[in-house]
This record gives structure tokens, C-alpha cells and sequence, in this order.
């Protein structure tokens, strides 16, 4: 289906912060696009500027972008919502639009797994939603700021209903905005979320000079831990070399934009986690990821030695140094 043929949408985008912004900015060239904005500051200053100078300062929103600020306005008569929060937001976000637009299909952006119930963002989906709506992730190695400005990104939808992924990508793919299906959602969600815990290990690792060769060792085991935990909880290993799992961690470890790999290069100045987050501005779901998914690897005896260390350093009162003496001493193993 070539651009051209893509019958216009009127998409709701849920949350108004540095990645929803993009994506509307991004849709809005060829759908109709509401935002919804629940901080009215925020939603203002869209409004009269046309730009978000909280969250991504320096991109202009298009004028066709509609700024809302009630849920049910930004979603009535939408044939696609999309959650652009913090995974945090994911569930809430999900139970009102089951009362508020019910049949409509969802896509989530948002990357993790849930704080204390340990459950990925399909499975909130699922508990949320009403039986039979069709539901996806967009996931990948994308970051906001360059969405927004129009430069080269390709990511993945997944969802379990190939064909509902497949229908996405046709209507929402873009030549520089490239949408490939997959239905495998386990995979790519625990891609997405298993990749921020390595960038905080990236981080440290750079904070600490360890150099080239200690990063591409670190992110070449890191992706076998994501593959490892995947594979148990039913994902597919193909998945992990592809935008989901390789080209998310790639890009997060590596990239100077990266909240997590930002978290890890303070906490190896020795700056408190608390201190680091509130001076960040933003959500950096690595942080609270990094629990869920060693509780996770502990449940399914699952060897993950780099996110057991992470969350020694973040949880436990484990140095760096220490941390990372411990990975340094393993016995060496069959790769």
C-alpha cells in the first residue's frame, strides 16, 4: 500500500510528553491527530506556542495537532489510540478508554514491566481492556527528539493478531517513519524494557573508563540476558536480533540521548539515585525495570549476572566498584 492510498485516521494520542509530542507531530502529516495533555501548563503553552518546552524543547508541533485536556474529547470517534506515557500511566490509560471509547484499538509506546506486579505492557492491556480489542506495541530504537524532527527511524509493531500489526504498519508507515510487523509481543516487550537496565550498566561503565571493549562485551552479553529472560517467558530468539531487542539496546547504550545510559554515567560519579532521577527531569524506566526483571529471572531461573548487578547498585546498596568486581570474577562459561 503506497502512502498515497492510506485513508486518513483520526488518531488519540495519550500523554503529552517528549514521545507523544513527537508522534503527533510526526502522524499528523498525514492523519488527524488529538493530543491529550493532562497537565494544563503544558497543554497551554502547546496551544500558544506550538511547541513543548518542558518536555521537547525546540520542535514545533504542527497547527493541525488538537491539544486536549479531557480524555473523552481526545478520544471520542478515534479509530486508534495510542499511550505515549510512562508504562505507569499504561494501565489507567487503558481502563479509560475501555469506559470512554471501548471498542477502540490501542497501541502502546511505553517500555518496561510494571512495578510490582512484574507484568509486561501487553498483559495490562489485556486486564484493562474489553475482550477482543485489538491491541499492539510500538517499540524500538527511536528517540523522540529525532522522531520529532523527521529523521530516519524504523521501529516495530507487535501485537499477537499478525494481521492487526500488519494493518498498523500499512496505515501508519512513513518514508522516514518505517513500521515493520511482528507477533511476537512478548519478545519485543521484553526487548524494550531489558535494554534499559543495559544502558544503566552501559553508563557505568563508561563512567568508570572501562572503554570500547568493555561496552560492546557488555551489550553482546546484555543481549543474551534479554534473549535468556524472553525465550523463558515464551518470546521468540529471532526477535532479539531485530529492532526490538539489538537495535533498541544499540541505540540506548550508545546514544547520547539515553535517559538510562545518563542514570548509569551519575550513579559512577557517585551521585545518589534519588538526586540523579530528580535532576533528570524525565522517566528513565530502566530503574524500576531493573527489579521487576531480576525478581523475573529469579522466578524463572533465568541467569541474568549483568541485571543481578544493576540491581545490587540501584536496590541494595552495592557499589559500582563492587558490582563490578563480581562480573569481572565469574567463572568463565561457555558463550
Amino acid at each position: 500500500m503506497s502512502p498515497k492510498d492510506v485513508e486518513k485516521m483520526k488518531l488519540a494520542i495519550i500523554g503529552a510528553g517528549a514521545w507523544g509530542t513527537a508522534l503527533a507531530t510526526s502522524f499528523a502529516a498525514r492523519h488527524e491527530v488529538a493530543l491529550y495533555c493532562r497537565e494544563p501548563e503544558v497543554a497551554e503553552d502547546l496551544r500558544a506556542c506550538r511547541e513543548n518546552r518542558k518536555y521537547l524543547p525546540g520542535c514545533r508541533l504542527p497547527e493541525a495537532v488538537r491539544i486536549e485536556t479531557e480524555f473523552a474529547r481526545a478520544v471520542r470517534g478515534a479509530d486508534l489510540a495510542l499511550v505515549a506515557t510512562p508504562l505507569a500511566g499504561l494501565r489507567g490509560a487503558a481502563r479509560a478508554l475501555r469506559e470512554h471509547a471501548e471498542t477502540t484499538p490501542l497501541l502502546w509506546a511505553c517500555k518496561g514491566i510494571e512495578a510490582r506486579s512484574g507484568l509486561l505492557p501487553h498483559q495490562i492491556a489485556e486486564q484493562e481492556l474489553s475482550a477482543g480489542v485489538p491491541c499492539a506495541a510500538l517499540t524500538g530504537p527511536s528517540f523522540a527528539a529525532e522522531v520529532a524532527r523527521g529523521l530516519p527511524t524504523a521501529v516495530t509493531i507487535a501485537s499477537s493478531r499478525l494481521e492487526f500489526a500488519e494493518q498498523v504498519c500499512a496505515q501508519l508507515h512513513q518514508p522516514k517513519f518505517r513500521l515493520y510487523a511482528n507477533d511476537d509481543v512478548i519478545g519485543a516487550e521484553v526487548g524494550g524494557a531489558v535494554k534499559n537496565v543495559m544502558a544503566i550498566a552501559a553508563g557505568i561503565a563508561e563512567g568508570m573508563g572501562f572503554g570500547l571493549n568493555a561496552r560492546a562485551a557488555l551489550m553482546t552479553r546484555g543481549l543474551a540476558e534479554m534473549a535468556r529472560l524472553g525465550l523463558a517467558l515464551g518470546g521468540k530468539r529471532d526477535t532479539f536480533l531485530g529492532l526490538a531487542g539489538m537495535g533498541d539496546l544499540i541505540l540506548t547504550c550508545t546514544g547520547d540521548l539515553s535517559r538510562n545510559r545518563s542514570v548509569g554515567l551519575a550513579l559512577a560519579q557517585g551521585k545518589p539515585l534519588e538526586k540523579i532521577l530528580q535532576e533528570l527531569g524525565h522517566v528513565a524506566e530502566g530503574v524500576s525495570t531493573t527489579r521487576e526483571a531480576a525478581r523475573l529471572a529469579f522466578q524463572y531461573s533465568v541467569d541474568m549476572p549483568i541485571t543481578q548487578a544493576m540491581d545490587g547498585i540501584l536496590f541494595h546498596g552495592i557499589s559500582a566498584e563492587d558490582a563490578v568486581s563480581v562480573l569481572l570474577t565469574r567463572e568463565p562459561t561457555k558463550e
